[in-house]
């Protein structure tokens, strides 16, 4: 067995790792600050402890930082980074640089269980959940740390499918004795899994993201597998009852796929089941995957669809599509490392 990694540990562990290591219980603080706080990489470097508190903590523990293990870097600026995980699976990591802000799109899992028919990360299959240290290492590895913003977890895997690791890396992030981000910079996306938005909402003030892609059962269905269990309806009924402060933006996702959820009869559902819920739709261009038969709308259709909503009181938006060049859509990047292997 190798040495615990101590980056991606919460206060409460650290006490933990610090009563082992016989240190006294404000070391916790201390090796917090170095981990979250400052610019470091080794426990050496943790100059504020003694030597030989050092010597302890390095016997059990490693800092726990892992850098890219590979890169493209596209024509609008877009950059997708490879991490090893798992010990010989990869994972993806977006860096979307924007006028005013530099968003990183983080994987919450390698693979996914989901089964979406549009998304290339379904069909790799399921492979692990990543740890709190494996979430956190795509923010803190990342070249571009010191220029972000703004992070999603919006890459592969679906966050709320691993629920209590990505609420320790929420945790990590927005606590004063962590990194101290605003929660209003988080967000975090999901399929749709009902209880997973219940603990969520609960637990976190972050903002969420639904997919949503069809507003009719039967239809939705088809293009995401879990409806079956999680249906649309209950969905909405869990944001509906939840007390949402200004703060917290709930969005719903929505690819559009031409000539099957883009017609004038989408519009008007959807405008019925988000009335009076206090959120944004943001319509996706699809990104084409291999073997896939589903098409994007022209560009003036989508247009169309998003003005159509805004009309009816709903606010939408399109999201620019980026990094297309270097196949930028989830699962593509790390599907073809992965195929190089074996």
């Amino acid at each position: 067995m190798g040495r615990e990694k101590l980056f991606g540990m919460t206060l409460n562990e650290l006490v933990a790792v610090a009563r082992r290591s016989g240190l006294p219980g404000y070391s916790a603080k201390q090796i917090a600050d170095w981990l979250y706080r400052k610019e470091i990489r080794s426990i050496s470097e943790m100059s504020n402890l003694s030597v030989k508190a050092r010597e302890l903590l390095s016997e059990h523990y490693e800092f726990g930082l892992a850098e890219p293990a590979g890169s493209s870097v596209s024509s609008d600026g877009t950059k997708k980074y490879l991490y090893r995980v798992l010990e010989s699976k990869f994972i993806e990591t977006a860096y979307i640089p924007e006028d005013h802000r530099a968003t990183v799109c983080l994987s919450s899992q390698c693979g996914c269980k989901m089964g979406c028919i549009f998304c290339m990360t379904g069909k790799q299959g399921f492979q692990g959940n990543l740890s709190s240290n494996e979430i956190l290492n795509q923010f803190r590895s990342l070249p571009e740390f010191r220029n972000l913003t703004n992070i999603v977890y919006m890459g592969m895997g679906e966050p709320l499918d691993n629920l209590s690791e990505v609420l320790k890396s929420l945790e990590i992030l927005t606590s004063d004795w962590g990194y101290g981000w605003s929660p209003s910079r988080i967000t975090v996306s999901t399929i749709g899994l009902k209880e997973g938005i219940k603990e969520f909402l609960e637990k976190s003030r972050c903002h969420l993201a639904v997919s949503l892609h069809s507003p009719f059962d039967e239809e939705r269905k088809k293009l995401i597998p879990v409806q079956k269990t999680n249906e649309l309806s209950e969905v909405l009924g869990i944001i509906r009852a939840f007390d949402l402060n200004r703060q917290r933006r709930i969005s719903f996702e929505y690819i559009l796929f031409k000539g099957m959820n883009d017609t004038p009869r989408h519009i008007k559902e959807m405008a019925g089941i988000l009335n009076g819920i206090r959120c944004r739709v943001n319509l996706i261009r699809y990104h084409n995957i291999p073997g896939s038969p589903l098409e994007s709308p022209d560009m003036s259709s989508i247009v169309h669809f998003r003005d159509s909503l805004n009309a009816k009181g709903i606010t939408a938006t399109i999201r620019t599509s980026r990094g297309e060049d270097i196949q930028a859509a989830c699962g593509l990047l790390s599907t073809l490392e992965q195929n190089r292997m074996i």
